[in-house]
């Protein structure tokens, strides 16, 4: 009981600061209450806090984070697979690749820690802040490279929202072409509804559908990192137990999506509960900005940077390019 007295305080304090880039995100969605949030911590890391704070600081930022995961399952309709169909799959398996692929060349010739690699790929792959979010744990990655990997995603995020509607239009592109397009190529949700309903109500709502089902893409890409870091745990040698590779807040996650899909829920929870998972996200990216060093960031973030542009361009060009073909 004492112990769990202890997280109070950190606990209350993220609460406090997730509370105000809550309400800045709602103001501004096109940056998002997390990117507030994460920005604050960072702040306010700077100046310290008292020590008291420091467990239930790092209880948010790393069981908070897993329990929000979960929460924001209820937002996903398995449907959106079967609406989609199967040309929009096919592009987000090459986008996909594409994404990892660069994330792995690029990131080994400018020397990019390697869970920063896998960080930047898996936000620009599938979902941005939130794919980072999910697979952080996954990967046992610090506060400060989840720090790094996120600011590089939300970079590019501002500047797709802007860029990509005139590319559409210079290209001609139809309003199913572009939704597709900003569906598979723009990194977090905002910015893909953002810069699709700009180009049109059509792209808009097309949009939207492909982005729930490249969300889904975290389950099966963070069953795969987990199973890669188990087997090099263990060296290669031996049985891989599947209880011990599978993130039990991935499983969460799917059983939430399939609960909204398939179960009718009271009193609409399915509208309430992935918003608790979205302010849950604005707590642990307040932890996480709070246990990180500011400064450490300015000195490495450029090559995080030219990463996640090589990825973004690699993944925007290979979505036209198959959509072409």
């Amino acid at each position: 009981m004492k112990s769990l007295l202890k997280l109070v305080p950190g606990i209350i304090f993220c609460f406090a600061i997730a509370s105000i880039a809550w309400t800045l995100g709602e103001l501004a969605p096109l940056v998002g209450g997390p990117i507030f949030a994460i920005l604050a911590g960072m702040a306010l890391s700077l100046v310290g806090h008292p020590d008291y704070l420091d467990q239930g600081i790092a209880f948010t930022g790393k069981k908070g984070l897993q329990y929000s995961i979960v929460f924001l399952g209820f937002g996903l309709d398995f449907g959106a697979l079967v609406k989609v169909g199967a040309d929009s799959l096919a592009v987000m398996g090459f986008t996909l690749a594409a994404a990892f692929i660069t994330a792995w060349l690029v990131g080994k010739a400018l020397k990019v820690d390697s869970k920063v690699k896998i960080l930047v790929g898996v936000g620009t792959a599938i979902c941005g802040g939130s794919a980072i979010a999910a697979t952080a744990p996954v990967i046992d990655a610090s506060d400060e490279e989840v720090a790094r990997s996120i600011s590089t995603i939300f970079l590019f995020n501002i500047v797709a929202a802007f860029l990509f509607p005139v590319l559409g239009h210079l290209m001609g592109m139809t309003q199913t072409e572009f939704g597709l397009w900003a569906g598979t190529a723009i990194n977090d949700t905002s910015s893909v509804v953002a810069a699709a309903f700009a180009y049109g109500d059509e792209a808009g709502r097309y949009a939207t559908v492909v982005k729930l089902t490249r969300t889904l893409m975290i389950i099966p890409v963070t069953l795969v990192l987990a199973f890669v870091r188990m087997k090099r745990n263990s060296g290669g040698k031996g049985r891989v137990e599947i209880a011990k590779i599978v993130p039990w807040f991935v499983l969460g996650f799917l059983a939430a999506s399939l609960a909204r899909t398939f179960i009718a829920l009271p009193g609409g929870l399915d509208a309430s509960l992935p918003r608790i998972g979205k302010f849950g996200i604005c707590m642990a990216m307040a932890a996480i900005g709070l246990r990180s060093d500011p400064r450490t960031l300015v000195r490495k973030g450029a090559k995080p940077i030219l990463l996640g542009l090589a990825c973004w361009i690699a993944v925007a060009a290979v979505s036209l390019i198959v959509q072409r073909a």
